[in-house]
C-alpha cells in the first residue's frame, strides 16, 4: 500500500464512529462476561482502538485510566476531541505505536482490550505477545473474524484464505487462548446489526462526500469498489462469518 492509498484510506473512516463491526449493546455485553469491578480503579490499554468507540465507552462504565493505541496519528487525533466532547479526556492517554511494538511493562494491566484490530497482527502472535502486559488475573477481551459454521461456501473460503488465513471456528481461537495462558470466560458472535447498521451504513453514506474531498481518481473508485465488494459478500454470507467476541483470564 502507498502514502497516498494509506491517506486516501485514512480519510474514507476517520470522520465515522466506528471502523469496524461492533455495538455499545456488544461492549457493555462483554464487559458483564469479563465481570470487571466497577468499583476498583483498572488500568486498560485499548490496542488497536481507531477512533475510539471502544474507549470511550469503557471510560465512561469503569473507574479506569486508559491507554489507548493505534498506528495512525489522525484517528488518535479524532479520539482526543471525541472525548473531550464526552467529558472523558481525564481518563484516556493516547499512544500513536505499532501493536506489535507497544512499550508498556510486564504486567502493567488489568485489562487488555481489543475490537476488530488484532488481525493485524494475527490473533495467535498478538495473545501470546500480550500476556507479559497482564497482571496475573488480568483479563484479555478481544474482538475476532471467526467462522460460524464447520463449512462455508468456497467463494467465502477462499476470499479469506487471501485476506486473512488464520480467519477459524470459534473452538479453534479458544484452544490458542488456552495454550497461551489464558483460562477461557466467555464468547458470543457479533449481530448483523453491528456491521450493517453500525458500519457499513455510515460507511456507504460517506462515499459521496469522499468522492468529491478527494476527485473520482482511479485510486478512489478503487477504494469505493472494494469497499463495496467487501459489503456485498457480508450480505450474502453473513450467516457463515462475524467478529467472535473473546473474553478471558491470564492464569
Amino acid at each position: 500500500m502507498d502514502d497516498l492509498q494509506m491517506q486516501l484510506l485514512i480519510d474514507l473512516h476517520r470522520s465515522n464512529f466506528r471502523q469496524g463491526p461492533g455495538g455499545e449493546a456488544e461492549t457493555k455485553q462483554a464487559l458483564k462476561l469479563a465481570g470487571l469491578d466497577k468499583s476498583r480503579p483498572l488500568r486498560i490499554a485499548d490496542i488497536g482502538c481507531g477512533t475510539g468507540a471502544s474507549t470511550i465507552q469503557l471510560a465512561k462504565e469503569l473507574d479506569a485510566q486508559i491507554t489507548a493505541v493505534d498506528f495512525l496519528p489522525e484517528f488518535l487525533g479524532e479520539l482526543q476531541t471525541r472525548a473531550k466532547e464526552h467529558g472523558v479526556a481525564d481518563k484516556i492517554t493516547t499512544l500513536s505505536c505499532s501493536m506489535d511494538a507497544l512499550p508498556f511493562a510486564d504486567e502493567e494491566f488489568n485489562v487488555i482490550w481489543s475490537e476488530g484490530a488484532i488481525y493485524n497482527m494475527g490473533f495467535e502472535a498478538g495473545v501470546a505477545a500480550w500476556s507479559r502486559f497482564l497482571k496475573p488475573g488480568g483479563k484479555l477481551i478481544v474482538s475476532e473474524i471467526t467462522w460460524l459454521t464447520a463449512k462455508r461456501p468456497s467463494e467465502l473460503q477462499s476470499h479469506w484464505d487471501a485476506e486473512y488465513p488464520e480467519v477459524n471456528v470459534a473452538s479453534a481461537k479458544i484452544g490458542i487462548l488456552e495454550r497461551h495462558g489464558y483460562s477461557p470466560e466467555g464468547y458470543f458472535y457479533l449481530p448483523t446489526n453491528c456491521w450493517l447498521d453500525n458500519y457499513y451504513r455510515p460507511l456507504q453514506n460517506g462515499f459521496d462526500a469522499f468522492l468529491d474531498r478527494n476527485g473520482e481518481s482511479d485510486q478512489t473508485r478503487e477504494i469505493i469498489e472494494c469497499e463495496k465488494a467487501e459489503i456485498a459478500l457480508y450480505k450474502k454470507h453473513r450467516d457463515y462469518y462475524s467478529y467472535g467476541v473473546y473474553i478471558a483470564k491470564k492464569i
